[in-house]
C-alpha cells in the first residue's frame, strides 16, 4: 500500500477539520481529493507528506511514518509546502540542482521537456524572485516533477495554469501513474481530473 490512513483526525484548538478519516491508496494509483474549501483536503495532504502531526490516528507512506528522514524524501515529492529558493540561482539552475541532488541526470531532457510543457523555456534565465504568482506555480511544478520519485502529493496543480497547459499537465501525471508511480492530489477542476485519471475521494466538512 503506498499511502494508508486510518481513522485520522485534525482540530485546529477547538475547530475540527479532519474526522476519522480512512484513506487507502495502492502503488500504481491516482487518487483526488474533491470538496469544498474548508473540507480539509490540504490538512489531509500535509498530514500524508508529514508536515503536519494528525491530533488522532495513524498514517504509513510505503510501510513507514510519513516525513521520517531522506529516505521518504527520496521517494515523495510535493507541492504542499512552497520551498525556499537559492539568491543568485536561475529557474533553469534550480532545476538542475533538484534533479542530480535527487539522483537524476540533468542532461536527458527531462528538464528540456518539463520547460516546455509548462511553458517555461523562456523564463530559464530568469531568477525566481522575479516571476509572477502564475509562473511561479509552473516552477513549483517543474521543480516537483523533475524529481525521481515514487508518490507525488499535489494541491490543486491545476491552479492559475491555462487550458493548454493543463492538459499537457494532465497527460504527465496520467503517464507518471501508468509508469507505475502514485498520485494524490486535491483538486477543483473536473476536467483536469478526468485528464489524470484519477478516482475521487470526497471530504465533507466534519459535523460539529
Amino acid at each position: 500500500m503506498a499511502v494508508d490512513v486510518r481513522q485520522v483526525t485534525v482540530r485546529y484548538g477547538s475547530t475540527l477539520v479532519l474526522d476519522g478519516i480512512d484513506l487507502r491508496i495502492p502503488e500504481g494509483a491516482a487518487v483526488a481529493l474533491v470538496g469544498e474549501n474548508g473540507s480539509g483536503k490540504s490538512t489531509l495532504l500535509r498530514c500524508v507528506t508529514g508536515l503536519q502531526e494528525p491530533s488522532a490516528g495513524d498514517i504509513s507512506v510505503f510501510g513507514t511514518a510519513p516525513g521520517c528522514g531522506a529516505t521518504f524524501w527520496r521517494h515523495v515529492a510535493t507541492t504542499v509546502e512552497s520551498p525556499s529558493w537559492y539568491q543568485g540561482l536561475t529557474v533553469r539552475e534550480h532545476l538542475d540542482l533538484v534533479r542530480v541532488v535527487n539522483g537524476g541526470d540533468p542532461g536527458d531532457g527531462h528538464i528540456d521537456e518539463l520547460c516546455v510543457t509548462l511553458g517555461l523555456i523562456g523564463l530559464c534565465d530568469s531568477l525566481p524572485s522575479t516571476l509572477s504568482s502564475g509562473q511561479r506555480q509552473r516552477f513549483l511544478l517543474a521543480a516537483t516533477l523533475v524529481r525521481p520519485s515514487r508518490l507525488l502529493v499535489l494541491d490543486e496543480p491545476e491552479q492559475r495554469l491555462d487550458t493548454r497547459i493543463k492538459g499537457a499537465i494532465a497527460a504527465h501525471l496520467r503517464m507518471y501513474v501508468q509508469a507505475g508511480g502514485t498520485l494524490v492530489m486535491a483538486s477543483h477542476d473536473d476536467g483536469f481530473r478526468a485528464g489524470v485519471g484519477a478516482g475521487e475521494v470526497v471530504l465533507t466538512r466534519p459535523e460539529v
